[in-house]
């Protein structure tokens, strides 16, 4: 099988702008119309709250799609006391903490030009107390194959398998440079750009992370083990995701 980014004209996309854009654009100016007026009139505590549950929600649905539940309230407290606002005296795991950081960090940030750096300097946030991982801040550098797979152990289901390693340098610096594109985009365009930048990034999101999380189903690397079920999860390389943080930067 031939998977997409195998295609002689992967990563270009091709659409038609008199049947997307105007569409996509007046519903994205309404939406953002509604809510901003409705943030205008919000005394100051109020807005700081909403913008605390907004970043709170944010990251802790991210975690629960990556098969990581995280503590809403924990989070909540946590991006509280990184924004200077009164919080709660409670513990907080590093897990809940490193999430809140990087939401702070993009939320403060967000008109920054994405890099290799912000990526890595999001990844270590993310992975604090997470000692059994080899790699930290970095692309994956496993030489196995990474697969998304289903079914028995002796018969799986490879519904798809993403580029090795070794491109991971190249495919991230094609992927940066075309997203930056959007800094130039109308409102419409970049809601476009939104939609443009998911296939990419699930073709790269197997690649980017490192899956030592065996409790995530669906994903191997060829010769480990697996757990019981009807999709087996499999434990396979050395770093973790850096998809939400590129995802987040696209809202």
């Amino acid at each position: 099988m031939i998977w997409n980014w195998q295609k002689p004209d992967w990563p270009l996309f091709s659409w038609d702008d008199t049947r997307v854009t105007k569409e996509v654009g007046e519903t994205f100016l309404r939406e953002t119309g509604v809510f901003l007026v409705a943030v205008e009139g919000l005394a100051p505590e109020d807005r700081d709250q909403l913008t605390v549950e907004a970043m709170s929600n944010e990251a802790v649905t991210t975690s629960e799609i990556e098969g990581e539940i995280l503590d809403w309230a924990s989070v909540q407290s946590s991006i509280r006391k990184q924004l200077g606002l009164a919080a709660d005296k409670r513990r907080v795991g590093p897990a809940e903490q490193g999430i809140a950081e990087m939401m702070v960090d993009l939320y403060r940030g967000f008109a920054e030009p994405l890099s290799d750096e912000m990526l890595f300097a999001w990844h270590r946030m993310l992975m604090r107390g997470r000692r059994e991982l080899r790699d930290v801040g970095c692309y994956r550098t496993d030489v196995e194959p990474m697969q998304v797979v289903s079914g028995a152990v002796h018969a799986p289901r490879v519904h798809f398998e993403a580029p090795a390693s070794s491109a991971m340098p190249r495919e991230m610096k094609n992927f940066i440079k075309w997203f930056k594109s959007a800094a130039t985009k109308t409102a419409s365009q970049y809601q476009l750009l939104q939609g443009l930048a998911l296939p990419p990034l699930l073709r790269l999101h197997s690649s980017v992370r490192g899956w030592e999380r065996s409790h995530r189903p669906g994903y191997r690397r060829k010769g480990v083990g697996a757990r019981r079920g009807p999709t087996h999860a499999y434990r396979a390389g050395g770093n973790d995701s850096c998809q939400a943080q590129v995802l987040l930067r696209c809202t």
